[in-house]
């Protein structure tokens, strides 16, 4: 028949491209990515922990006894307890913490405080020179018998630890005294007190000396 092309031969179609089609849709994906860029960097929330059921001083936590929860609390969340701030030792709880409450840092302390405790002895003339941060010493006292009499001297604390040592300071300051604060069992504090209440002479003796001294 005339004027009828058969299918076979049927010319082929040319493709159609519109440049204002793949403008178009950049547009949509480059505004889809960055609306999704700016919630996540909004999203500033960490993860911190709450109190499973009301803590009261002097109980032992771990991060099983806690509630994880995730919290924007910004430059404030460093007053908190976060998620990496439970040793495996565990926290003590200082003071009373409501049921729901997220867990203030300042209310927990070391496991260690359960044991022993910080004291500061006032302590004249020269130090050792093994003293210092982290040794660990004998505290000798010797009571005071007489007007600058004193008895013999012995053990108050055995293998105490330094914490730090305080310079005297002031225009009477001769370098030569000064204080330490030590690392005392708990239930040798009372006799520490009552030594440096009656004004006893303290003593502190290194248990060993750094190799090479």
């Amino acid at each position: 028949m005339t004027g009828r092309i058969e299918r076979g031969n049927r010319p082929p179609r040319n493709w159609w491209f519109d440049p204002r089609f793949a403008i178009g849709l950049a547009l949509v994906v480059a505004s889809v990515l960055g609306v999704s860029a700016i919630v996540n960097a909004a999203d500033t929330s960490a993860q911190f922990y709450s109190a499973r059921a009301a803590l009261s001083p002097g109980d032992r936590i771990h991060p099983g006894d806690l509630v994880e929860q995730s919290v924007r609390l910004g430059s404030a969340g460093a007053h908190y307890l976060g998620l990496r701030d439970i040793p495996d030792a565990g926290l003590v709880i200082t003071r009373p913490v409501a049921a729901g409450e997220l867990v203030p840092a300042s209310a927990v302390g070391s496991v260690a405080g359960l044991t022993v405790t910080s004291v500061v002895i006032a302590v004249d003339g020269q130090l050792a020179r093994a003293i210092d941060s982290g040794a660990v010493v004998d505290l000798w006292a010797a009571h005071e018998t007489a007007d600058r009499v004193y008895g013999p001297p012995t053990v108050l604390v055995s293998s105490a630890t330094v914490v730090r040592l305080i310079k005297a300071e002031g225009i009477i300051a001769d370098g030569s005294s000064g204080s330490v604060e030590l690392l005392v069992p708990r239930n040798k504090t009372a006799r520490v007190l009552e030594a440096i209440a009656n004004d006893d002479a303290l003593s502190l003796v290194p248990t060993s000396l750094p190799a090479g001294k």
